[in-house]
């Protein structure tokens, strides 16, 4: 496991790696029956404190993915559809795994883009450009296009770390579903200069659309990702 980080606007610490977890088991990286770490142990790789840990941990027992063993550890409960904020996010580092965390570059209520997919039922958008880091590695620049129909505005100040979170806590919009096409494109123009390729660089872009707890498609995007640090994964169970 990668060291944990805070950074502003991000999730409490305890969470951050109680979702890395739930990422983990999501993917089939911890299977049903894995045992944990000793916790000293497990909290020093993560650079937490084991109180915090222990926080963690007790979200995912409360969520019945974790059983503690008196005399013997922690081992993993696995559930077939575990929920986390990040299930859907399919991007890991090279050695696996990698806690997500993200810096907003800017949120715009604008006409949908043409070349997006189409999605929604507003002809807007709330169109969200981000850094993306794994355990805080650049990993990705995104752009996210909700459909306009949910808010009349959303500022960088509204969004927490985790946009699905803010989704559910704020817009009572569950995803549901995504589907993904993987091929080329080009990094945009307003990629930031954290980023280590140039606009105009050819990558591996993910383009996807996601279906809401309704079934109602609202929200389309672009994640164009650093094969150098990052690769696209989805297990099959």
């Amino acid at each position: 496991m990668s060291q944990a980080k805070s950074q502003p606007g991000a999730l409490p610490l305890y969470m951050q790696i109680s979702e890395l977890l739930i990422r983990d088991i999501a993917s089939g990286r911890l299977i049903d029956g894995s045992r944990l770490p000793p916790e000293r142990e497990m909290a020093a790789d993560l650079g937490i404190a084991v109180g915090t840990l222990r926080q963690a941990l007790k979200v995912l027992a409360e969520k019945g993915l974790l059983e503690s063993i008196q005399g013997s550890g922690n081992y993993i409960r696995a559930k077939s559809d575990p929920a986390s904020v990040y299930a859907l996010l399919r991007i890991e580092l090279l050695s696996g795994g990698g806690l997500p965390t993200a810096q907003v570059l800017s949120v715009d209520r604008l006409p949908k883009d043409p070349a997006l997919p189409e999605f929604g039922t507003s002809p807007d958008g709330h169109r969200i450009r981000r850094l993306r880091f794994l355990s805080g590695t650049v990993a990705a620049v995104e752009e996210i296009w909700l459909d306009g129909a949910f808010a009349e505005k959303i500022t960088p100040a509204d969004l927490s770390e985790s946009l699905y979170l803010y989704y559910r806590q704020t817009l009572n919009l569950w995803i549901g579903r995504a589907e993904d096409r993987v091929g080329l494109g080009r990094v945009p123009e307003w990629a930031p200069p954290e980023f280590p390729h140039a606009p105009g660089t050819a990558l591996p872009l993910i383009t996807r659309v996601t279906w809401g707890q309704d079934g109602r498609s609202v929200e389309a995007s672009f994640t164009w990702y650093d094969p150098d640090k990052v690769a696209y994964v989805a297990r099959l169970k």
